[in-house]
């Protein structure tokens, strides 16, 4: 869906972002993560042409996007930024029908579009005649991300949108965002430094270092397939919760069989350790089980750790 070449962007003659390359593909949620100034929002800003590329190709769809005009161009992309960068003297409902009256769209259908995701995003109608002032950063979020997808585009860019939320709230988005069917058919490119946000809503990462990509790969193949040190030490603080979230109960089924209790508990083989962990530490009476695949997990991540 989204192709990448050779892409190189300098301020002040210094390269922010140095030759990379990459795919996104469709339905895919494509991660840049990395410290702060290594070049990730760059590149996301030169995916919708808010920042030129000195030189490389960008192509959506085969297409190069330098061959159409950017209003146009961002007429196709969703977009969603930092600290939902919503319009502080609209109302809510102007500011979710921004998109919708560039394209001109009938107020029927702004209307229809409007209240379908604010019931999606667990928004009460009531907002609409409201300003962003008056909303919670977790409520201001989620009008940001319903701007986004007015246009239901095929493409959407996210920047750093959850990195204003407290702790609380930005779970309660993630799994909200994880399970908003919108979504899913929809090629994502999320920009964040979160390494558990990367790694929970994340299908590839790539990792970016001084302006250039230091690995690409799935959570797990960043875990235990670690390019060089700079991947191991990025992940080292968070490295063995990550683990536990990356790890499905399939993958230990050689060490636990998941048939012999997952029935009891209503998880399948796709579920992760540490949600495993999470429902069978409620109940007592689970204290074998949960020794056993605590156990489990030890002697696959042994066999991975590379």
């Amino acid at each position: 869906m989204i192709t990448v070449e050779s892409i190189v962007k300098k301020f002040n003659g210094k390269p922010a972002v140095d030759g990379i390359s990459f795919q996104a593909y469709d339905q895919e949620i494509f991660v840049l993560l990395g410290p702060s100034g290594c070049g990730k929002t760059t590149t996301l800003k030169m995916i919708n042409r808010l920042i030129e590329a000195d030189s490389g190709n960008i192509l959506i769809d085969g297409k190069n996007i330098r061959d159409r005009k950017p209003e146009e161009l961002r007429m196709g992309i969703g977009f969603v930024m930092q600290h939902s960068g919503l319009f502080p003297h609209y109302t809510i409902q102007q500011n979710i029908a921004v998109v919708p009256e560039l394209l001109k769209w009938d107020k029927k259908r702004t209307e229809t579009r409007t209240h379908e995701l604010l019931h999606k995003l667990h928004l009460s109608e009531e907002i609409l005649s409201r300003f962003p002032g008056e909303l919670s950063g977790g409520q201001q979020q989620r009008v940001g991300i319903a701007r986004a997808l007015m246009a239901d585009t095929p493409v959407l860019l996210m920047d750093e949108p959850f990195g204003a939320l407290d702790n609380i709230t930005k779970a309660d988005i993630h799994s909200e965002f994880k399970s908003l069917e919108e979504l899913k058919n929809k090629t994502i490119i999320l920009v964040t430094h979160d390494v558990q946000e990367a790694f929970e809503l994340g299908h590839r990462i790539c990792l970016m270092e001084k302006g250039q990509i230091v690995q690409i790969g799935t959570p797990k193949e960043m875990l235990y397939h670690s390019k060089n040190s700079f991947v191991r030490d990025f992940f080292a603080e968070n490295r063995l919760l990550l683990e536990y979230k990356t790890t499905t109960l399939q993958d230990v089924q050689s060490f636990f069989p998941v048939e012999d209790w997952s029935h009891e508990w209503n998880v399948s083989g796709d579920t992760h350790v540490w949600d495993a962990l999470q429902k069978l530490s409620s109940d007592h009476k689970n204290t074998v089980h949960y020794e056993k695949l605590v156990s489990a997990f030890n002697e696959y991540r042994k066999l991975q750790i590379v």
